[in-house]
């Protein structure tokens, strides 16, 4: 089993092409309770960088963390902030701390960075979401190295994108990237916790994420300095190549782990693609970066032809909905036991889902006025998420 694996992980590194990756580092690679910054791991990852875009033309968007964490041992924070406020004092103090050391480490190597600091508004309007990739594009362009983290001095719960794994997927669907590299304080995925079982072996290779998996892994922490563990990096591997991007789950201690992955070399738990192609942006902004402000459930007949035929919502199908929602808004479809199989932008509020849903179209215009849309939410406006399927 395990050389079976081998083969088919050495076959597809062989077939990439690489072209554009996004390389997430974690707060337990870039920070030590003790110490602060890992300024080693950023000089290290910058000799990386420089040589992936010199020698092989790729590239290189780093999404980062550790803001908080050095902000709280310039505080003399002992424990993390629970506070908002103090969280983002924290933060504010830190990002400093942090982008002295990128762009110190990234000028040795005759390399310019620049920041980007994002929260959830930033992908869920469509306008900025398309600024944030006009930005990013102009800075690639430019030879300049964009390091992206979440503008945690004003983010709030109600806008926090989660977690950076979470904004490192997003990431990459909004730059097409061909590869997200996660880098963590551990090897990749392991059988078992490796801080607890020693035995536990590495897991080279993965087809898919499912639902036991993410529960499995959902108490393994992978940097106790920050909000994320494996379960999360495990939640944004399954988005990202649910749509047609792998992902590396990998080491971010060492010195050549980016190039070791690149190289081919057996390192990391590679997580493959699930389409052979990657979907449209259009359809990965609407199941993934919008958030969705609530859900209508459909009967079978609806579900049926929402997910095989490419239909349209209609009101007919509709037995029920939940959450406050507006024109405009994204909203999750489920079926009647609540499972969300789709997202979609909806054309309807929730007062007028509430008023004629079950009802035909023709029924219902006669009910809400002439100036309403036969459908709920329009074909164009929907994705059938890839985990239902």
């Amino acid at each position: 089993m395990q050389d079976e694996r081998m083969i088919r992980r050495a076959d597809f590194i062989a077939s990439w092409k690489i072209r554009r990756i996004i390389v997430k580092l974690g707060s337990g690679t870039l920070t030590d309770a003790s110490l602060g910054l890992r300024e080693p791991t950023i000089r290290s990852l910058a000799e990386q960088v420089a040589k992936i875009r010199k020698d092989r033309g790729i590239d290189v968007v780093v999404v980062t963390s550790g803001a908080i964490a050095a902000g709280r041992k310039k505080l003399g924070m002992t424990d993390r902030p629970r506070m908002i406020a103090l969280k983002q004092a924290a933060a504010a103090v830190g990002q400093t701390t942090l982008m002295r050391a990128y762009e110190r480490a990234f000028e040795r190597r005759d390399l310019m960075v620049g920041q980007l600091l994002l929260t959830h508004e930033d992908f869920e309007n469509r306008e900025r979401y398309l600024n944030a990739k006009n930005t990013l594009e102009a800075l690639l362009s430019r030879g300049i190295v964009p390091i992206i983290n979440e503008n945690d001095t004003v983010a709030t719960e109600e806008i926090r994108l989660g977690d950076n794994d979470h904004l490192a997927a997003l990431v990459t669907q909004l730059m097409g990237a061909d590869l997200l590299l996660l880098l963590t304080d551990s090897g990749g995925l392991y059988t078992r916790d490796p801080n607890r079982h020693p035995d536990a072996q590495r897991i080279p290779l993965l087809s898919r994420v499912d639902e036991e998996l993410i529960r499995e892994a959902g108490g393994r922490r992978s940097g106790s300095p920050g909000t994320g563990g494996m379960g999360s990096k495990l939640l944004a591997a399954r988005v990202v190549t649910d749509w047609g991007t792998p992902v590396v789950i990998a080491g971010g201690l060492s010195r050549r782990s980016i190039l070791d992955v690149l190289d081919g070399k057996e390192t990391g738990t590679l997580i493959l693609p699930r389409r052979a192609a990657r979907a449209p942006s259009r359809k990965m902004w609407i199941a993934h970066a919008r958030q969705p402000h609530g859900t209508i459930l459909v009967d079978d007949g609806a579900k049926k032809v929402l997910m095989d035929g490419g239909k349209s919502l209609l009101p007919a199908g509709i037995i029920g909905a939940t959450g406050t929602f507006r024109k405009g808004d994204s909203v999750s479809i489920g079926d009647r036991k609540g499972r969300v199989f789709a997202r979609g932008i909806v054309s309807w509020s929730r007062e007028e889902v509430d008023r004629g849903m079950g009802r035909k179209s023709a029924e219902v215009l006669s009910i809400l006025g002439p100036g309403m849309t036969a459908e709920v939410v329009h074909r164009d406006n929907l994705t059938i998420l890839k985990a239902a399927t």
